[in-house]
Parts: C-alpha cells; sequence; structure tokens
C-alpha cells in the first residue's frame, strides 16, 4: 500500500518549464549565448540550479558574469509573477489524495515557496517541502526522494513518485520507490513518455484527471 506520494514540482504541480527556458534562453542571448526555449529544455530540464550553470560554462567556453544569476532570477520571478498557474487538475488530484503526499524538487527553497504561492498551492504543500537544498545530492541521486520518505518514516516501498523528467525519474528508481511519469505540461516533446518509460517510469499519464484512478488500478492507494 502507497502511504506517501512525491510530486515533483516544475512541469509536474505547475506548468513552469517551458516559462522557465523561454525567460533563461532570453538571459542567455543577453551575454552572447544562442539557445533556444527548446534547447534549454532538451538540455537543463531536471537539473538543480548549480548544475545548469556550470554546464553552460562548460558547454560554451565562458565565465558566467557574477550577476547573471540574480538578474536571471528576477526575470524569471516577475515572469512567474504574471504567467504561472498549477496544472489542471492538480488541486482536485491533491485533495482526492486518500494519503500523506509532499513535493519533492531540484529547486531551491525560495523558488519552490515562490512557486507555489504563485500557482496557490503553497497551503496545501506548506512544512512538506523537500529541496536539493536539504541533501548532498540532488536528483538524479535517490538521497532527496530517501530524505523526504525518512521525514514521514516511510519506506521506500511505500511511496510513488511523480516526475516529469529523465533526472526525477532515474532518482525515484535509484530510490527503489513506484514512479509514474507525467507528461502533461507545454514543455513536453514527442516521444517523451517513451524516455520516461526507459528511464523506469512504470506507466505515463498526461493529466490529473487520470491519477487517482491510475493509483487505485495500481493497487497503490
Amino acid at each position: 500500500m502507497i502511504e506517501l506520494v512525491l510530486f515533483d514540482c516544475d512541469g509536474v504541480l505547475i506548468d513552469s518549464e517551458w516559462i522557465s527556458a523561454r525567460v533563461f534562453a532570453e538571459s542567455l542571448a543577453e551575454i552572447g549565448v544562442d539557445l533556444t526555449p527548446r534547447q534549454v529544455v532538451a538540455e537543463f530540464v531536471g537539473l538543480d540550479n548549480a548544475s545548469i550553470l556550470a554546464k553552460v560554462e562548460r558547454d560554451h567556453g565562458i565565465a558566467l558574469p557574477q550577476e547573471f544569476d540574480g538578474r536571471a532570477a528576477e526575470r524569471l520571478s516577475a515572469a512567474f509573477e504574471a504567467e504561472l498557474r498549477p496544472l489542471p487538475g492538480a488541486i482536485d488530484a491533491l485533495d482526492g489524495l486518500h494519503c500523506a503526499y509532499c513535493v519533492a524538487s531540484n529547486s531551491g527553497h525560495k523558488r519552490l515557496r515562490h512557486t507555489l504561492r504563485v500557482a496557490g498551492l503553497l497551503d496545501r504543500f506548506d512544512g512538506r517541502i523537500f529541496s536539493s537544498e536539504d541533501v548532498a545530492r540532488g536528483k538524479p541521486a535517490p538521497d532527496l526522494f530517501l530524505h523526504a520518505a525518512a521525514t514521514f518514516g516511510r519506506d521506500p516501498s511505500e511511496c510513488i513518485v511523480i516526475e516529469d523528467s529523465i533526472t526525477g525519474v532515474t532518482a525515484a528508481r535509484a530510490a527503489n520507490m513506484r514512479v509514474i511519469g507525467f507528461c502533461g505540461a507545454g514543455h513536453i516533446v514527442p516521444g517523451h513518455d517513451a524516455r520516461l518509460r526507459a528511464a523506469g517510469a512504470e506507466t505515463i499519464i498526461t493529466d490529473f484527471s487520470e491519477l487517482l484512478p491510475l493509483l487505485k488500478a495500481l493497487h497503490a492507494v
């Protein structure tokens, strides 16, 4: 029996990945790095912020200006305030769960609280927000999911993860947790469902209306 559902945030609870990709591409363009939002999604979705910045520097042979990260974060915050919304059906799905749930994300706590607040979800997750800042290694390592499960006093066998990224699915499987792939956000490209399955997702959903019936079918709740 599943006793804990662990949700990724960006691209699962909140349709934020495409906004993030567009804003990051704009910020990169200002310093001469030419990537489209689609390329940003392909290269960086699922990574924590430090890994993203390091990858940009490594792949493009540059040292990012000291002020780059702060300016990009300010631009993203403004875009989120104007555009951010929860995925359709997310609130109903959360309210329909009959077990504990939490959010476990590679984003930092400050950004997580901001995005959840803007999307109207913070009250449902306050006190059960887990960030890669809490552990030595973020996804794709299992540390974050294991930390969240331990906080709730649950064994990995009692947990199921909802993830949109290869990085997240890999982390869930490394933690010996079941994982459902989510392909309902705006950044998803054709074939992503197959890639999530190949990484270890046992099934795929594209809409939150599918979640509760699926959990029952999997004998998870």
